[in-house]
């Protein structure tokens, strides 16, 4: 019998008054669940998304449950007029930008010996290389005035083996070693990366583009019976944001209930 989810934690203004932007945060997934997070925390927040409905109404949605009013901006990661557009409209709305999450990210399931080219190089461009784009036009804004965070999203597949899964492991592997060395570079400034390393935190698309049986397979295998919440997961992105994790830097921090 799966252990119940947790009670929602309360805010506690770990992040008042940090400006934020969070990517990829239209939706039901970890993105939109960081940036009310982040809101009830305390922060200003900007979310960008690539879909322009949904966007809409994850800004009105957070307003709703949060009473702070999101700044918007349309991104595709993969894109680097894009990613430039998107900091310059979080430095017109905040003048710096403390905190950047990096939760843009594209999976999928294919055999390896079936996967296409561009199968593997979409997966790539957005998970691994837009993470890469967005962290160093980051660095290039939060170096110059010596202080920062940024977290990125990887998985628990940058450790672990999975069938079907080998670009997007293989991405999110690569988050990893990025996030490491970033890190070491934007110590010299006084800004910090780290980044979350799921297991599996339920959602309702996640729940869409997964084969029949997969999610129950992996809910399973979790120590508590059950997935994590998307907010769990984002109150371990509002700790690495936060002054409590003033001394960490370069680290993934799993977000599982089994060994990583």
């Amino acid at each position: 019998m799966p252990n119940p989810p947790p009670n929602y934690v309360p805010g506690h203004g770990l992040l008042l008054d940090k400006r934020v932007v969070v990517t990829a945060a239209a939706g039901t997934g970890i993105g939109y669940a960081t940036a009310r997070r982040c809101a009830e925390e305390g922060a200003r927040v900007l979310i960008s998304d690539i879909h322009e409905r949904r966007l809409a109404e994850a800004a009105e949605r957070l307003e709703a449950e949060t009473g702070h009013k999101a700044e918007t901006c349309l991104c595709n990661v993969t894109r680097e007029a894009d990613v430039e557009a998107l900091l310059s409209a979080a430095s017109d709305a905040f003048g710096e930008i403390d905190i950047l999450v990096n939760n843009a990210g594209m999976g999928g399931n294919a055999p390896l010996v079936e996967m296409t080219d561009d199968q593997w190089n979409l997966v790539m461009d957005v998970t691994l290389n837009g993470t890469f784009r967005m962290t160093r036009a980051a660095m290039r804004h939060m170096m110059p005035h010596g202080s920062g965070v940024i977290v990125n999203n990887a998985s628990v597949l940058g450790w672990r083996a999975q069938k079907l899964q080998a670009h997007y492991a293989a991405a999110k592997a690569g988050v990893m070693a990025l996030t490491r060395c970033a890190a070491l570079e934007a110590a010299e400034a006084n800004v910090r990366i780290n980044c979350v390393a799921p297991s599996i935190a339920m959602h309702a698309f996640l729940s869409k583009v997964t084969p029949d049986g997969l999610l129950e397979e992996l809910t399973s295998k979790e120590a508590f019976g059950r997935a994590a919440e998307v907010w769990e997961v984002a109150n371990v992105i509002v700790f690495l944001a936060s002054d409590y994790s003033s001394y960490m830097t370069g680290e993934t921090i799993s977000v599982s209930s089994q060994r990583a």
